[in-house]
């Protein structure tokens, strides 16, 4: 099987190969969240693998939200926006389980999906990769290498882990931890496949990663994180008696996004 040219995966692919202009990639966790992002203009929307456990007090890379990450999958593949999931490493460690979990992603409208190796054994998600893509040849695989993230940073072994994931079929190439300027532009050129980079705000700006040939930037788990963050500060405020600073959309705005989903959802019913 091959992929359509003409696919929505095939246009999210795209997305990744603008010289200068790298896809800025928001991470939602629930319907109101994708829709005020999409709003705002963003093309792809991805979900957050800890903001979608933390909704529903499970651990986050334990491999326990796979019908979670579904049923968010499920709530927002039908919106128009390309959709990506974060989907730990694929809550199997049977590779042919992880293609089933791409093939329901995909079913519901997700063109992409990330997998992580949490520093495992590189030739486990080697084969995750390969075997989604034989079963779905269109999704998007951005294979994630956690050896800045969790590990020591060691350059060979980062190497030897993008190869064998991009010689599986891997189409994108996710080094979460990674900030330095001089190492991400020495990935860009070692690397046939775009690179992703997650958003530090002590890191590079968007800008500077545009610049070193960054092709997708992700936000991870930032805005949820932040969510929270501005929740607590609100309430701070009002106990010590002062008006909450930020932004507060209005209760009219947020029933507008429940209604442009409801809309949504019933014109896909009828087709």
């Amino acid at each position: 099987m091959t992929a359509d040219p003409s696919s929505p995966g095939t246009s999210f692919a795209a997305l990744h190969h603008r010289p200068g202009e790298p896809l800025l990639l928001p991470n939602a966790w629930d319907h109101a969240s994708a829709a005020a992002l999409a709003a705002r203009g963003f093309a792809a929307i991805a979900t957050s693998s800890l903001a979608v456990a933390a909704a529903v007090g499970l651990p986050d890379g334990e491999a326990r939200t796979r019908e979670h990450t579904l049923r968010l999958a499920l709530a927002l593949g039908s919106e128009p926006y390309h959709l990506t999931v974060d989907a730990e490493g694929g809550f199997a460690d049977d590779p042919e389980e992880v293609a089933r979990l791409a093939q329901e992603l995909w079913t519901v409208g997700a063109v992409g999906v990330n997998l992580e190796d949490g520093l495992g054994p590189s030739g486990l998600l080697a084969a995750k990769i390969a075997a989604v893509k034989a079963a779905v040849p269109g999704m998007f695989v951005n294979a994630r290498t956690d050896t800045y993230w969790s590990g020591d940073g060691d350059e060979r072994d980062t190497l030897r882990r993008l190869d064998a994931y991009r010689q599986a079929g891997a189409d994108g190439l996710f080094v979460p931890g990674l900030t330095d300027p001089a190492r991400i532009a020495g990935l860009v050129r070692r690397l046939d496949a775009p690179l992703n980079i997650l958003h530090s705000p002590a890191g590079p700006t968007v800008a500077h990663l545009a610049d070193l040939g960054v092709a997708r930037i992700s936000l991870g788990s930032l805005l949820y994180r932040r969510a929270l963050g501005a929740a607590l500060d609100a309430m701070a405020d009002i106990a010590a008696g002062r008006a909450p600073g930020g932004t507060t959309p209005s209760y009219d705005e947020v029933r507008a996004l429940e209604r442009s989903v409801s809309v949504s959802r019933s014109a896909n019913s009828t087709e």
